[in-house]
């Protein structure tokens, strides 16, 4: 007679090992620290310590402030809203994206309501996380004027509020560092009048974003602070701040008409607040044929950007990556740090990365990171 071949269990061993941990802290009614759980499951530390976060994160254990971890009876999944600046705006979008991946990896129930860039809309999207009891905002709006009051509704509810970019009263802060993502434009832009056009830089452009408040105006600042470490002697009535709004069609109309008004001017740097703005000035550069002579480096490395650099015709030379695929990882962490009641830095800075076209113009066009 055949034998009978065993059963095959489909199990999954990390699982297993996972639930051991867990059955163990439930058994002993206690907190355990990492030391004791590893003694008693005999599995590796290292795993030992990714299952105890992991289930932290998720919300079946709390870890107390000397390190013990416990077993929550009835665990509930963290809901956090995040209002997205606009589904219209590549770098909001990639944002979103990224933050939408994070919290599926960690088990966030995320909710997204588009602000539109309208801050009206932002304030009633507002209202509606403090309807939803949501357990922390992610707010990312650009108009200064209702931040306050964005922050101020949050903070009533008594909600953590995290403010992207752009600073809000009761939030915690995350996104670049203004200033120095504007100087190392700056500089760009001064590297590349040195090299193309030596001493006939005529005129410096910021394309501002007034809205948003004087921290984001320090990347115009910024900027030409960067084009003055390399190009000391351009005197300070070459230097002049636009209100591009971080808008194409606006930072379009304002370069043209500046163009207009200067037809014989060469050698013009444009530090633009945002990619968006910067292929707005590309745009009327082009137009009137001048891109030889004009100069621009944005912000946010969006696709259009990425590509429009690599043209080794194109007036836009570089751009400044604020990294947003990171923003997604960075920001939950720093919620469920908020939400475990853990002290959190009030200005938590992302990180960035000059991207630039090789070579003076017309250059090869190889854009590098």
């Amino acid at each position: 007679m055949a034998k009978a071949s065993p059963k095959r269990l489909y199990l999954i061993p990390v699982l297993s090992k996972a639930l051991d941990v867990l059955e163990i802290l439930q058994r002993e009614g206690k907190p355990m620290s990492l030391e004791a759980l590893y003694r008693r499951t005999k599995i590796s530390k290292t795993t030992v310590y990714r299952i105890l976060k992991t289930l932290t994160h998720r919300g079946y254990l709390a870890q107390s402030q000397d390190g013990l971890y416990r077993p929550i009876s009835n665990p509930s999944k963290k809901r956090f809203g995040f209002g997205c600046q606009s589904a219209e705006m590549p770098f909001s979008e990639a944002v979103t994206k990224s933050l939408q991946a994070a919290a599926a990896d960690t088990g966030i129930d995320l909710l997204v309501l588009d602000n539109h860039y309208d801050p009206t809309v932002a304030v009633r999207n507002a209202d509606n996380f403090v309807r939803e009891r949501v357990d922390l905002v992610i707010e990312f709006q650009v108009d200064q004027d209702v931040a306050a009051i964005i922050g101020d509704k949050i903070a009533g509810a008594g909600i953590p509020l995290i403010a992207v970019d752009i600073p809000h009263p009761h939030a915690v802060f995350f996104g670049v560092d203004n200033f120095r993502v504007g100087f190392e434009a700056g500089q760009l832009l001064a590297r590349h009048a040195q090299q193309n056009w030596p001493g006939r830089t005529s005129w410096v452009l910021g394309l501002d974003l007034a809205e948003a408040g004087p921290l984001v105006q320090s990347r115009m600042t910024g900027a030409f602070e960067g084009v003055r470490s390399r190009i000391p002697d351009i005197p300070v009535e070459s230097f002049v701040r636009m209100d591009g709004r971080g808008l194409r069609d606006i930072s379009y109309h304002l370069v043209l008409d500046f163009l207009h008004r200067h037809p014989k001017d060469r050698g013009i740097l444009i530090a633009a607040a945002t990619d968006t703005s910067a292929l707005g000035a590309v745009q009327a550069a082009r137009e009137l044929k001048r891109e030889r002579h004009i100069a621009v480096v944005g912000q946010d490395c969006i696709e259009e950007a990425l590509k429009e650099i690599s043209s080794p015709r194109s007036a836009l030379i570089g751009s400044v990556s604020h990294e947003a695929d990171t923003y997604g990882a960075r920001l939950i962490q720093l919620g469920l740090s908020m939400l475990a009641g853990q002290n959190v830095p009030p200005y938590n800075y992302a990180e960035h990365k000059v991207v630039e076209r090789q070579g003076p113009l017309p250059g090869p066009a190889k854009p590098r990171r």
